[in-house]
């Protein structure tokens, strides 16, 4: 997978996190979903495919993580 250029990505974070920053940052960068600490903005990046993705959502959804 080609690393995808983060740079002008809209980070978003859950409104349940009081905006505290302890919670992650999502990003849609293309096709791919881009995760982050958002207590560490410029630390490590993980990317996912969006089917990926989806099925972590999924599995946190059904209880299975």
């Amino acid at each position: 997978m080609t690393k995808p250029d983060i740079s002008d990505a809209d980070w978003r974070t859950s409104s349940r996190s009081g905006g505290t920053g302890q919670c992650v940052a999502v990003a849609l960068v293309g096709d791919d979903v881009a995760v982050r600490d958002s207590k560490h903005p410029d630390g490590a990046v993980l990317v996912f495919t969006h089917d990926e993705w989806t099925t972590f959502l999924d599995e946190i959804y059904a209880g299975d993580l």
